[in-house]
Parts: C-alpha cells; structure tokens; sequence
C-alpha cells in the first residue's frame, strides 16, 4: 500500500530555508556550477549551518510523539542535484531530523510538484519559486530573514499569522487599499459581520495547525504532565469594529487562536518583540522590516503585493 499523506500536515522546504547556504550560493553565482559542484563534495560531511526555518521545523517534528502515526510530514524540494544535494541530506541527518523524503531538480522551480506530495505550505528563500507557487493558487511563503538562535529549554513552538491576504483572502483589504477610506472598510465588514471570508493562501495550513491543537489537547487528557506546546498568535492591522467578522469567520471555520491582536494601524514589531514568534507569516514586506530580528515569511499574494509591483 502507497504511504498516504493526505491525513498529514505536509509542509514542503527548500534548503535554503532549512540551512544557511550564503557561502555555497556565493561559490555558484560567481565560480559557476562546476565549482559549486567541487565545493560541495569536498565538504559533504560538513554540516550546515541552521537557517532560518530550523526552529520551526525542529519544533514541528518533535508534534509527532503524540501519535502513533505521523501527524507532520517535511518533505525537502531542493534546486540541487541529486549529487550536490548529498550534504543537505548529511546535514538533515547530523542534526536528527526526521525528513526522509526529498526531491532534487537541478535549478527547476519546485512548485509543481506541490500537488503531488499534498503539500500544505510551500516555504523557500527563492521569491521567483515562491511567486509562482502563489500564482499557481498553492500556499507558499518566502522566508527572508530572522534569528536563527534556538533556544532548547523553549518547548513552545509560536506561530503567528497576519490575518488578510494571508488566513483570509484580499477582498476585504482591497476596499481599503482601493479607495484609502478605512470607515468604508470598516462599514463593508460591519454589514458583513456574519458572514465567513472566502480562504487565504494559508487557510489549509492553519486548518491542519489547528486541527494539531486538538490532538494535543486529547492527548494531554490521557497524559496530565504533558503541555501543549503549540500557540497561534493573530497580529492583524484590524481593530473595533472589524474585529468581529474576523473573530466569526474564525468560529466558522473551527479555528481557535491562543492570542488575537488587533492593531488599529499600531506597528506591530513591538508586540512580535514580546510574543517572539519562531515563525512569521505576513503579506506585506513592509510590515516584516519593521519585524526584522525574527524568522518571517512574506506571503506575495493578493492586492497588497500588486499595490508595491505597481509602484515599484
């Protein structure tokens, strides 16, 4: 019988998300694929460097020791051969994760294949490959940046998620983005109260992550000295009234976050300073600037990244 992955949270990682490739990247962009290819064999038993996923992916595996089955899948998407990719495989060995499945393209854009492993999120630092994973309707960020540090006394893993463009889809932001008028946006989604907004680029993802939350609490019933170590964090530019749509689309969609913030326009970084997320998901790269000692992701989807295409 085939393995099944459709019961599964997939997440599907490039490896320069997973480690730091800046020196082997260097060595390929000025030396040329010949180089690169000798540099790597050389030091295929060298291990590489954490980047910034790491955390995060470390965190997320380790959600497997409360079942008997696997509850999370990593599956490598890497722009190396088979032959290069050999010392992200040493790597992901040396540093006892549990990912056994990858895919080596030699350059070719991953994103096609999201389909075929049932792959909830995509993430990678290569913006070409994330754009047309976005564009192809698939849920996919690019990771920019962060602190790579790793604290092994925090259990907790800390997700949090912008909310439009991102959980939600943009119709909502387009009305204000459109006409800059934040009361027609705010009386757009007051008429709108009950209903649900149409899914985001992430709305599988955190289906799954919550879906997660549940079978902690379950297993905490049976194992009282286990703690759940997973909290979900809304940090949204909304505030009164457009909290409540947001707040009843979640309910309807049996999402359960740990913590809401709605800004009101507040920059957000300094809450993000506070709440010290290992990961980070937003829609505009403006807000992950301001937020730029933590891990983010920029999710290049809807009119708030058609806004800066135009403009730029």
């Amino acid at each position: 019988m085939a393995y099944d992955l459709t019961n599964r949270l997939v997440i599907g990682l490039s490896s320069s998300a997973l480690f730091d490739l800046h020196e082997s990247d260097e060595i390929f962009r000025e030396q040329g694929e010949q180089e690169y290819r000798k540099y790597q064999r050389e030091k295929q038993d060298i291990p590489l460097t954490t980047g910034v996923a790491y955390p995060f992916i470390r965190r997320l595996l380790k959600l497997n020791q409360i079942s008997d089955e696997p509850i999370v899948e990593v599956i490598l998407l890497s722009r190396n051969d088979p032959d290069t990719g050999l010392r992200v495989m040493n790597s992901i060995e040396y540093h006892k994760l549990s990912i056994t499945r990858a895919v080596f393209l030699q350059g070719q854009s991953a994103y096609k294949y999201i389909p075929a492993f049932d792959i909830e999120l995509f993430l990678s630092a290569n913006e070409s490959d994330v754009k047309q994973a976005i564009d192809a309707g698939y849920s996919a960020g690019q990771i920019l940046h962060g602190d790579i540090s790793d604290d092994l006394d925090d259990r907790q893993l800390r997700i949090a998620f912008d909310f439009d463009g991102v959980i939600i889809d943009d119709e909502s932001e387009s009305i204000y983005k459109e006409n800059k008028n934040l009361d027609e946006f705010h009386t757009h989604e007051s008429t709108k109260v009950d209903v649900a907004h149409n899914p985001g680029p992430l709305k599988n993802f955190i289906d799954r992550i919550s879906h997660i939350q549940k079978l902690e609490n379950a297993y905490k019933l049976k194992n009282p000295n286990y703690e759940p170590v997973l909290r979900v964090s809304i940090v949204t530019a909304r505030n009164a009234p457009s909290h409540k749509r947001a707040i009843n689309t979640m309910r309807a969609w049996d999402i359960l976050a740990n913590e809401a913030f709605f800004m009101g326009g507040v920059d957000k970084s300094k809450v993000l300073e506070v709440l010290k997320p290992h990961i980070f998901f937003d829609d505009q790269k403006l807000h992950l600037k301001s937020a730029s000692i933590l891990p983010s992701v920029h999710i290049p989807f809807g009119i708030a990244n058609k806004v800066v295409h135009n403009e730029g």
